[in-house]
């Protein structure tokens, strides 16, 4: 194969193109033809000296071989082309001699197959007829060209005849000529068509999920990410799952949960993708849908309702006929201040709110109600260690005897001196504790420090023989010993049994039976006393309430309030329901031994009215509100 300009035999423009052997049968390479005239030069007759027959002389009168082993020197060059030759024709991979003007000026049959091609076909073709060259790339090569570099390695895409795309590695190697300069350019091409196929199967697999064929969570936040890199835009985000997915699968089997994933994400796909929306599986029964560019609120929240109603219709899966909702939460803000991580953490919280609220249905991201859970969630964070720090403390309200006006006893009352948000009344977190389970260390503290309270008032103030009323909920006697919690309290603080008073709420008590309802059986053995909070407003279940040992019913402020001297002017037949409510659960009660404490009272025509009523005792704001205990010192002492 000729390379170059072809010389007589024997010049430095015979050498093969790609490769050549010196006089001694080395290899050389294309930068060195012109070193076999060096080789050349001892076979050379000294200047003056020749002989007619072709010989050379040498000084000593001697004959040397100089045209003859010159002749076995061009042979060996052209048995190493010739090898060259089949080399480049039989290779595996595809090869081209490419010019300076980007034309093939040679190529094997390995790259004419590869392409779909003859190697007549590819002779002369311009390289820009078999791929596109980026701008990068374009850089490279012409940089490799002028010399500035000798090899240069690239992963482009080429055409086949049939229209079709072949990925290669490209290796591109320069050829210099004898002075240095460059000549052509050689490119050893290889397929890797199959590799890249088998790469992009994985690629997909990575970011597809396998059972529903949907985007997966991590190319949801790259679209996601994406996204929120257009800082002028708004982005909308619908995070959605199914309400009551697990019911599916323990009842119906997994296969059948399976088939109603699948289900539900044709459904989202098929009205949502064509909009431009993503639609994405990120987790269990859990879905998403990304708005970018979103026109505003009302585009997300009409999307939200269409989403519960399309999901809604029931489905036919296995010949059985399923029933599935879901609740979606929705965020639609600018770009612009806010990044992915928010996005997904807000839309994950306003889909809690949808379901909270009543699940199938959506619920639309809430600032003032996300402040709300913050604070929450740091309450619930810092209970325990308020606790060690001692920032709890007691407050005590008065419950008076309705018929003499005389302190009975007093109510305990917690409230958390919170560092950060200030006095914090019961109702803050109270509901917190029982969440978190705080509820049974702080409930166990309450109670020690209002026996031991209740126990100083007796030493000091003996004939008043004070009761103290402590609140309980439900998981205290659920997740600790509740009877034996209080009777070592008891013991620990001196306290009489019958100057404590429990108090829970009708839920607590009215449920099954269970322990809570052994654990009050004890507690009466031991000779506490139990009063039901709140009567009126739970089950209310007086026959079940006869077979409780309760003591004490404390009724409803909703049917006291009826009670008020300007609910008396303002609410008419009302009032006289409320009244004849409250008089008929008195002597209900009564009949069962059971005394009644009303709460909330604001009035004196308010306390009067109960006492008519047969009401035992009261408490309220027109009594006394919850004081420190050294205030109740100072009630007992006149």
């Amino acid at each position: 194969m000729r390379s170059g300009p072809s010389g007589p035999p024997g010049s430095p423009e015979d050498v093969g193109a790609l490769g050549a052997l010196d006089a001694l049968g080395q290899p050389m390479t294309l930068t060195e033809p012109f070193a076999v005239l060096g080789r050349l030069e001892e076979f050379r007759p000294p200047s003056g000296g020749s002989a007619s027959d072709g010989s050379a002389t040498a000084g000593d009168g001697k004959e040397t071989s100089g045209p003859v082993d010159r002749r076995r020197l061009e042979d060996a060059l052209r048995a190493s082309e010739n090898r060259f030759r089949a080399a480049f024709v039989d290779a595996g991979i595809g090869m081209a001699l490419v010019d300076r003007d980007d034309l093939i000026i040679e190529a094997n049959p390995a790259l004419a197959e590869m392409l779909g091609r003859t190697v007549p076909e590819l002779m002369r073709m311009h390289i820009h007829q078999l791929m596109d060259v980026e701008e990068r790339a374009r850089h490279l090569y012409r940089q490799l060209v002028r010399g500035e570099r000798d090899r240069v390695r690239l992963e482009k895409r080429l055409r086949h005849r049939q229209g079709h795309a072949v990925w290669t590695n490209i290796t591109v190697s320069l050829i210099r000529d004898s002075t240095g300069e460059p000549l052509y350019t050689l490119a050893m091409v290889e397929d890797v068509s199959e590799a890249r196929r088998l790469g992009d199967r994985l690629h997909y697999q990575s970011m597809h999920d396998p059972l529903t064929g949907l985007p997966n969570r991590a190319l949801f936040f790259d679209r996601l990410a994406d996204a929120c890199a257009e800082s002028d835009q708004r982005i909308g985000l619908c995070y959605l799952d199914l309400d009551g997915f697990q019911a599916v699968n323990d009842t119906l089997g997994h296969p059948i949960g399976d088939e109603l994933l699948v289900a539900v994400a044709r459904r989202l796909e098929r009205r949502l993708s064509p909009r431009g929306h993503l639609v994405a599986r990120v987790g269990g029964d859990e879905f998403a849908v990304l708005v970018p560019r979103s026109a505003g609120a009302e585009e997300l929240t009409a999307l939200a309702a269409e989403v519960v109603e399309i999901l809604g219709a029931p489905y036919d899966l296995a010949g059985q006929r399923v029933a599935a909702t879901a609740s979606v939460g929705v965020v639609e803000r600018p770009v612009s201040g806010t990044s992915a991580t928010e996005l997904v953490k807000d839309a994950d919280a306003t889909l809690c709110w949808a379901k909270s609220d009543g699940r199938s249905r959506w619920a639309l991201y809430d600032p003032e109600r996300i402040a709300s859970q913050m604070t929450r969630q740091v309450l619930a964070t810092t209970m325990l260690p308020a606790l060690e720090r001692d920032e709890f403390l007691l407050e005590y309200q008065p419950l008076v005897e309705l018929a003499s006006g005389r302190i009975q006893g007093v109510e305990a009352l917690v409230r958390w001196r919170h560092p950060e948000f200030g006095r914090l009344a019961p109702d803050r977190f109270i509901q917190i504790a029982e969440e978190t389970g705080a509820i049974v260390p702080l409930g166990h503290w309450v109670l020690e420090t209002a026996c031991r309270q209740a126990r100083g008032w007796l030493d000091r103030f003996p004939d008043a023989q004070l009761l103290v009323s402590v609140n309980l909920a439900a998981r205290q006697f659920r997740d600790s010993d509740m009877v034996a919690d209080v009777a070592e309290v008891l013991g620990r603080t001196r306290l009489p049994a019958r100057l404590l008073q429990l108090e829970l709420t009708e839920s607590a008590v009215m449920g099954p039976a269970g322990r809570p309802v052994e654990a009050l059986h004890a507690l009466d053995a031991m000779g506490v006393r139990i009063a039901i909070d709140d009567f009126g407003t739970g089950y209310s279940n007086l026959a079940y309430l006869s077979r409780l040992p309760v003591h004490v019913l404390k009724l409803a402020k909703s049917f006291v309030e009826g009670l008020r001297e300007d609910a008396e002017e303002c609410a008419g037949a009302r009032d006289a329901v409320d009244e004849k409510i409250v008089t008929a659960l008195v002597r209900l009660a009564h009949v069962l031994g059971i005394t009644v404490t009303a709460e909330g009272v604001e009035g004196a025509g308010q306390a009067e009215r109960l006492r008519l009523t047969g009401c035992d005792t009261a408490q309220g704001w027109h009594f006394g509100k919850a004081v420190p205990a050294d205030q109740i010192d100072l009630l007992l002492s006149h």
